[in-house]
């Protein structure tokens, strides 16, 4: 639609009508069936494993030469699921004694598929620790389920448990793996960089591990990072050594592999190329003092450039390790730097307009010069780095850009100690650097947190560019659901360089970058990645099938981090992208101080679209919802725009919603919201049939819980969920109601005939549902249309509602709601009847 948007959005006033909330789910278990041998005599079988397993490891133990002061032994037991089944996760856990060293804990779940094709099937495996005089809890449960007696009423048999368990073992080492199978180490004497997660019980885990691995030479990275059940550190060594400590300590909960990380303007001379940063910057307005800044963690940032020493202050340039300097010794940072506050340069080199930046940077170095490579861990460093800019300047806004990521893309999805560390400082936990944790320094009002994460780029680049994409999944930690995971698409299709003369462009105008990588291969329970893609350039083809790049024509241009030697570089692929979505960011919060970070990164969402090419590959999917979520996670909600995201237009108005929502109570949902909007319902009655157009967008953070165990009940990996529903045209308000919420209803009274219009919204609730943030576009009559101004937020379960203690419910949890209404017909004027209603001028947006 061609609009001129001249307006701010519009933020909704009032608040949310608040309600006592209770779903309809039913909440029913699925029935199991008995082994086939009985389930007495697999009982037995049972009981004779378990006692088979402590025998062993009690005569493992005795044989063993290591002493660890204060370490109190027990067993590792390794439950197995019969094929095709999954393990009853939960029930394997007992935490009612006092001292949290006698817990029976899951510690580490893991799959394994068996079969091919449509006969595959998962095995999955449960390893517990059972701390030493606690065996008897599964002995006196299998003494219950093996009975042949007639069952009493109400009796527990624990059928559900043990129907499942096929095999019951004394666990190995490789029963705490939760990382990819085929990057466990080929022997046991292979050394490698391990990220070992313990358990927290007493406080002196980390000491117990250390001196163990002191006995065993374990080489122990320095550097850690504590979540609120699990402490993650690095360790260098076999398997032979770290195996020795089932016998020794039973702090151990988890192991996993360290990661490793990694035209005109250009052909003209260097005197030539400085001559047009001069012009740039005479018609270039510096950044104030209080405006928001984009923080690069990168490779550090050469402020030496003319063209951002006066958007980046010295006091502003950070190490994690002041060995490192705070200087870029690579060069990737400073291109980093030049994209987040200009973009691609060039358009401005080309242009005669004025350039005036709305925003600073910040840099933090977090990856080492070259020649210091031992693996880091990352999820530690990016907390530090956090840490280190807010002591600097505590009250700056600012948005992190990080274009960042592992080389490997083995956890497609899963969450990782990395992931999980960016999931918890955007959801306000920070760095404390005495005790290596991330902890909530301001427990009414913690300091939220905008992350904008590269997708990461695919490893070989091939004609066929989208079939490699869709196999190549996100890269660690862009999988985190509360960053902004930014991928990449390209409209640069022209080659005028002659030297390229019998090539051409892989990708085609407006469709994903052939260096992008995605989410489709990711499992359905993990969110949409990316968000968004940004332009990240092109690569060449010729007749024969071989690529290459670089295509200067086909690149984006950026700042060189040596400028005396030239001022402007090439860059390409899913950093440059994160860069200039980053920038979009900052423009937001500097057009709108008062939205929190869960607002900006709704608002770069809901700005996207999809181009025309990936309209056409979306719609050829006849319709079927699941089929456009999986092409979802190809591009993102599409290409955001930075008028969308800052302005509305007399035709196309966006209102904005803060609030803040207590998901539980006592281990139960508590409540929901709705919203009666400042709805144009008069003038859409009057467009009868014309086709209008609504957008919904919620985004909130959740607060992570680490350490593959499954993901079920009290181990799902999110705190929270939240939806949004809006009212249907013929629905009442009161029917709406009673629609989603149970407690809606009077005595007796059945819940409302009226059924939600999932089937009408381009995605649906389905396969909208997904992480943190949820967007979604309605089609319809604008007659329909105005009926339709109320808006419901309600909470789904997380592992807040399961551990109570844990539960941050009272404190409230923040979520961003945006909803955009579009006609058509650009003469209509539909921003006027809101503003009217919230008492606001209409106003001219400047900036």
């Amino acid at each position: 639609m061609d609009t001129t948007r001249k307006h701010p959005h519009i933020i909704v006033p009032w608040q949310a009508k608040t309600e006592s909330y209770q779903s309809y789910s039913s909440g029913r278990k699925t029935k199991t069936e008995p082994p086939s041998v009985g389930r007495h005599s697999h009982g037995v079988y049972l009981q004779a494993s378990i006692n088979r397993a402590v025998d062993e490891a009690r005569a493992r133990r005795g044989l063993t030469s290591i002493e660890v002061i204060g370490a109190k032994p027990g067993v590792y037991l390794e439950f197995e699921s019969f094929q095709g089944w999954e393990l009853a996760i939960g029930s394997f856990e007992n935490r009612r004694a006092k001292d949290p060293r006698k817990h029976i804990e899951v510690v580490a779940v893991s799959t394994e598929v068996v079969g091919q094709g449509a006969d595959a099937e998962e095995i999955q495996y449960a390893a517990v620790i059972v701390p030493d005089g606690q065996v008897g809890h599964f002995l006196s449960q299998l003494e219950r389920y093996a009975r042949t007696t007639p069952k009493k009423p109400r009796e527990r048999r624990h059928e559900s448990v043990y129907d499942r368990v096929s095999k019951v073992r004394l666990a190995a080492l490789r029963s705490l793996w939760t990382d990819a199978r085929d990057v466990y180490p080929s022997s046991e004497d292979e050394s490698i960089w391990w990220e070992v997660w313990l358990r927290r019980t007493d406080g002196e885990e980390l000491q117990r591990f250390l001196e163990f691995a002191s006995q065993t030479r374990l080489k122990v990275s320095p550097r850690r990072i504590q979540f609120d059940e699990r402490i993650v550190t690095l360790v260098h060594g076999t398997a032979r050594q770290l195996a020795a400590s089932l016998d020794v300590i039973n702090d151990l909960a988890e192991l996993q592999r360290a990661k490793e990380t990694a035209s005109f303007f250009v052909e003209q001379s260097p005197k030539e190329q400085a001559d047009w940063v001069k012009d740039l910057l005479e018609r270039m307005t510096p950044p104030s003092g209080e405006s928001p800044s984009v923080c690069i963690l990168d490779t550090g940032v050469n402020r030496g450039h003319p063209l951002l020493e006066h958007a980046l202050a010295p006091q502003d340039c950070h190490t994690v390790d002041p060995n490192w300097g705070s200087n870029d010794h690579d060069g990737h940072g400073t291109e980093m730097a030049g994209l987040a506050l200009y973009g691609d340069l060039v358009p401005l080199l080309a242009g005669k307009e004025p350039v005036r930046l709305g925003h600073g940077l910040e840099s933090v170095k977090i990856l080492p010069p070259t020649g210091q490579n031992d693996p880091e861990l990352y999820g530690a460093v990016t907390a530090e780095a956090a840490g280190r800019v807010e002591v600097q300047s505590p009250t700056r806004r600012r948005v992190f850009s990080m274009a960042i990521t592992s080389r490997d893309t083995r956890d497609r999805g899963k969450p990782t100690s990395w992931s999980s560390a960016i999931d918890a400082l955007a959801a306000g936990r920070s760095f404390d650097p005495s005790t290596k944790g991330l902890v909530y320094l301001d427990d009414d009002e913690p300091h939220r947190r905008l992350f904008i994460v590269c997708a990461g780029n695919v490893d070989e680049m091939e004609p066929d560019h989208l079939a490699r994409s869709d196999t190549e999944p996100i890269h660690d930690p862009a999988q985190a659901w509360n960053a902004l995971t930014v991928g990449a698409y390209t409209d640069k299709v022209i080659i005028q360089d002659l030297a390229w003369n019998d090539w051409e462009p892989v990708a085609q105008r407006g469709d994903l970058s052939p260096w992008s990588t995605t989410s489709v291969t990711f499992e359905k329970q993990w969110p949409f990645k990316p968000d968004i893609v940004m332009e990240g350039g092109n690569i060449v083809r010729d007749d024969k099938g071989t690529v290459d790049f670089p295509c200067e024509d086909l690149s984006l241009l950026t700042t060189y981090f040596k400028p005396t030697e030239k001022p402007f570089v090439l860059s390409w692929a899913t950093s440059p992208a994160t860069a200039q979505a980053a920038r979009i960011a900052a423009s937001i919060a500097a057009a709108y101080p008062d939205l929190w970070p869960e607002m900006i990164r709704g608002l770069v969402v809901h700005s996207a679209e999809w181009t025309p090419v990936m309209k056409k590959n979306l719609d050829a999917t006849n319709d079927r919802k699941r089929a456009r979520a999986r092409l979802v996670r190809r591009y993102g909600f599409g290409v955001p725009s930075l008028d969308r995201a800052l302005r509305s237009a007399d035709n196309s108005a966006t209102l904005l919603v803060q609030g803040s929502i207590r998901p539980f109570e006592d281990g139960k949902l508590r409540e929901m919201h709705f919203y009666e909007l400042p709805w144009p319902r008069e003038v859409l009655a009057s467009l009868g049939d014309a086709n209008v157009r609504v957008r919904v967008t919620l985004s909130y953070f959740i607060e992570p819980n680490p350490g593959r165990r499954g993901w079920k009940k009290r181990h799902r990996y999110q705190s929270h969920g939240l939806r949004f529903d809006v009212k249907g045209p013929t629905e009442s308000l009161d029917e709406f109601r009673k629609r989603l919420n149970k407690k809606a209803l009077d005595e007796e009274e059945e819940k409302p005939s009226t059924s939600g219009d999932s089937k009408d919204w381009y995605l649906g609730e389905q396969a909208r549902n997904h992480g943190s943030l949820h967007s979604d576009i309605l089609e319809g009559l604008a007659a329909d249309i105005a009926e339709r101004g109320v808006v419901a937020v309600y909470p789904v379960t997380g592992w807040w509602k399961e551990q109570k203690k844990q539960d941050r419910s009272e404190y409230g949890t923040r979520y961003a709601l945006i909803v955009s209404i579009e006609t058509e017909d650009i003469e209509t004027d539909i921003y006027t009847p809101i503003a009217v209603q919230v008492g606001l001028p209409v106003e001219t947006f400047v900036g």
